[in-house]
């Protein structure tokens, strides 16, 4: 089965997927297509496996350790006070994580409640001359904190 996900994983790895940040050891850190939470990303993993549990032992670590070194790297640049981490399943059968910089000045009733409660037609779209700069400090933080899993 081919979805979304293994899409953008073989346009990352031919270098025609505008999204990717950066190649992380796991696989691919993007910046969402939708940005309704300014530095929203995503982990996709290279290769595709269905879930996490289809990932064993150090694949398995590295992908976390992966998804919260991109954690690291949005908290120091972006103003979010905190982030979200999510790993859903429920409509493409592709493991893929969401990463969302949560921030103080969201509205109070969306801060206390899941990102999904957002109305994703009013997100800005990805831009890539506007995200660039934002991308690319993210790339080079991510890049220093990388840690491979022995």
């Amino acid at each position: 089965m081919t979805t979304l996900i293994h899409e953008r994983v073989a346009q990352a790895r031919a270098g025609t997927n505008p999204t990717v940040i950066c190649q992380v050891p796991s696989g691919w850190a993007v910046l969402g297509d939708s940005q309704f939470l300014r530095g929203y990303t995503l982990l996709l993993p290279d290769p595709v496996v269905g879930d996490l549990n289809a990932l064993t032992g150090r694949a398995r670590a590295q992908f976390l350790l992966d998804m919260a070194v991109i954690g690291d790297a949005l908290l120091e640049h972006t103003s979010a006070w905190r982030i979200n981490y999510e790993i859903l399943g429920n409509s493409d059968h592709a493991l893929h994580a969401h990463i969302f910089p949560r921030y103080l000045d969201e509205p109070e009733e969306r801060r206390r409640r899941p990102v999904w409660f957002y109305d994703r037609s009013t997100a800005l779209v990805f831009e890539r001359e506007r995200d660039l700069p934002l991308m690319q400090a993210l790339a080079a933080s991510i890049s220093a904190r990388v840690q491979v899993i022995a």
